[in-house]
């Protein structure tokens, strides 16, 4: 179950980047970063969905790589959601589910 979840969040997640249907996800980019961006926020959730994306495929065959993945780009996005003091509520979700996907980790090893 917790691998059907981390396959699929991921891709869904990172296909609406493409479309905004969930939210407008440049609202959760760290001003500070996007400061630095050498294009708009539009294009880096862009390339953010394609990352999330990718991390779900990695999931679906290979768990024990995909989560480690998974849970480290969840702990980097809360991170900086964290360090902006923006979004706080997401953050701690957001780490809750990378603790999640290491559990899946560990639980792929023993199958």
């Amino acid at each position: 179950m917790m691998k059907i979840v981390f396959v699929i969040l991921p891709i869904a997640a990172g296909a609406d980047k493409f479309f905004n249907i969930l939210t407008d996800w440049t609202h959760y980019i760290n001003p500070i970063l996007l400061d630095f961006l050498p294009f708009s926020g539009e294009t880096f959730m862009m390339l953010v969905g394609i990352i999330e994306i990718i991390a779900g495929l990695i999931v679906l065959f290979k768990p024990r790589v995909g989560g480690i993945i998974v849970a480290s780009w969840l702990t980097g996005i809360a991170l900086t959601l964290i360090a902006g003091w923006m979004y706080v509520d997401v953050a701690v979700r957001d780490l809750v589910m990378a603790v999640s996907a290491l559990a899946m980790t560990k639980l792929a090893k023993l199958v």
